[in-house]
């Protein structure tokens, strides 16, 4: 009997991610040189499309698996930038052909690890006084290995299984140099948010995604996250161990489960999709209303669903705080595009720091075209599935870019695009069902209802 082509798939897929194990042992790349010349093939080209039209992964689905694959080990060995822009896209575009998904869905989880002697070096370094404790029961192979760093598995004295995060050598570095090209930071800031004030935007990002290679910062992050969501019916947040940290080592409770597509594989019902779509849209949206805080990196390789029916969240790096003020702006922004008042949507937009968009004419359709696709499932009543495609309904926008570009929104908005955008993919792809509307509308109300200082 012939093998079919899911067979060839699973193969192609399965020996991509052993070439990205395997591919450890050369530094990133950290001259901004260097890393442009490995980016300006396939790799910048294929972010390139998210401007020029359609969706995000336009171009991608005429690609041949072969040069998916040179595009998935390029992305994984440059780490840093190039990886998160890889990341974005395999997910993010429903209508992206099922093996380039599968095979830029490897990003979330994988690049090319470094070399366990360079991981050692680097727990000596940061946290001398807990390494000999650390490297005594810690995996050498990495359970996973990201755009910033990677994971191994360790036992803590007491028993415990931990999960100890080190920071991939010189990707700091590798970042920064990645922003002193400015076309790089260009094409990053369109792909996550058309509209913004594109000087703002490559700050924004910049500061963002170098507080990532901050592990103390992200410990101080997941432990706040950790005290607001004690006690959801749902969501973990798993514990930071303060002992055997450091700025780029950073250790947290070991959350044993699978991956988001290994549960999904395992079919589960409708009523836990619907419940695990609504404890997401809380954590990465309730927050933001609820605290003024939120997670800012909502693909699914943070996700990790224990048998026991919760989930936790992975990785606190990029987290965005707003003010009071900025939070009540963002929800009276939602209660207006929802309410469909062009005079609110008008105030809300300048609140925020954003070019009047006028009364009427293509500049206002333009902005309320983008806000109807940013709010996308919140636009309909009653309860339904988020369609596929409303992941990539930003891709229409595009089409009028030239009156959105005029519209200069703030740079500090920016991760507001991809938590948005990027929630919206995954509920589509978990088929959840909800009153999207409703939820919205409630955690708008209980910040537009309370009481202003």
């Amino acid at each position: 009997m012939g093998r079919d082509h899911d067979d060839d798939d699973d193969d192609r897929l399965a020996g991509l991610f052993e070439r990205l194990r395997g591919g450890g042992g050369a530094a990133v790349p950290t001259s901004a040189l260097g890393r442009l010349r490995r980016m300006a093939g396939t790799a910048l080209r294929t972010a390139r499309a998210a401007r020029k039209g359609g969706g995000p992964g336009e171009g991608l689905g005429a690609a041949d698996p072969e040069a998916i694959e040179r595009m998935v080990m390029s992305l994984g060995q440059l780490k840093g930038i190039a990886m998160k822009m890889g990341q974005i896209l395999s997910y993010i575009d429903a209508e992206m052909p099922p093996e380039t998904q599968r095979l830029l869905g490897l990003l979330q989880v994988y690049s090319q690890p470094t070399p366990f002697e360079a991981i050692a070096a680097t727990i000596r370094e940061d946290v001398p006084a807990e390494a000999d404790a650390i490297l005594a029961s810690l995996d050498p192979e990495p359970a996973a290995s990201a755009s910033i760093g990677q994971v191994h598995r360790a036992r803590r004295p007491d028993g415990t299984q931990v999960a100890v995060k080190v920071r991939h050598p010189g990707i700091d570095e590798a970042i920064r140099a990645d922003f002193r090209s400015a076309s790089i930071g260009k094409v990053m800031g369109g792909l996550m948010a058309p509209g913004a004030n594109i000087k703002e935007t490559i700050v924004e990002a910049q500061e963002r995604f170098l507080e990532e290679c901050d592990y103390g910062l992200e410990a101080t992050r997941q432990r706040r996250f950790g005290e607001l969501l004690a006690g959801h019916a749902r969501v973990d947040v798993p514990a930071v161990h303060d002992g055997w940290c450091g700025q780029r080592v950073l250790t947290t409770t070991w959350y044993d489960g699978v991956g988001f597509d290994r549960w999904l594989a395992t079919e589960p019902s409708a009523a836990e999709r619907a419940a695990v779509g609504r404890a997401l849209y809380d954590f990465y949206v309730g927050t933001l209303y609820r605290h003024g805080i939120f997670n800012a990196d909502p693909h699914p390789g943070n996700l990790v669903f224990a048998p026991y029916g919760r989930l936790a969240v992975l990785d606190y790096g990029c987290v965005r705080a707003f003010d009071a003020a900025t939070v009540r702006a963002l929800a009276a922004l939602s209660e207006a595009v929802r309410d469909d008042d062009a005079p609110k949507i008008r105030d809300a937009m300048v609140g925020l720091g954003a070019r009047d968009p006028g009364a009427a004419g293509e500049r206002f359709d333009a902005t309320r075209d983008l806000l109807r696709a940013f709010y996308g499932p919140v636009m309909e009543r009653g309860s339904h599935v988020i369609a596929a495609g409303a992941s990539t309904a930003i891709g229409q926008a595009y089409k009028t870019k030239r009156a959105i570009f005029r519209l200069r929104v703030p740079g500090k908005l920016l991760f507001l695009y991809r938590i948005r955008f990027g929630l919206y993919a995954v509920l589509a792809r978990l088929g959840a069902e909800a009153d999207w509307r409703a939820i919205e509308s409630e955690l708008t109300d209980g910040v537009l209802s309370a009481r202003v200082p």
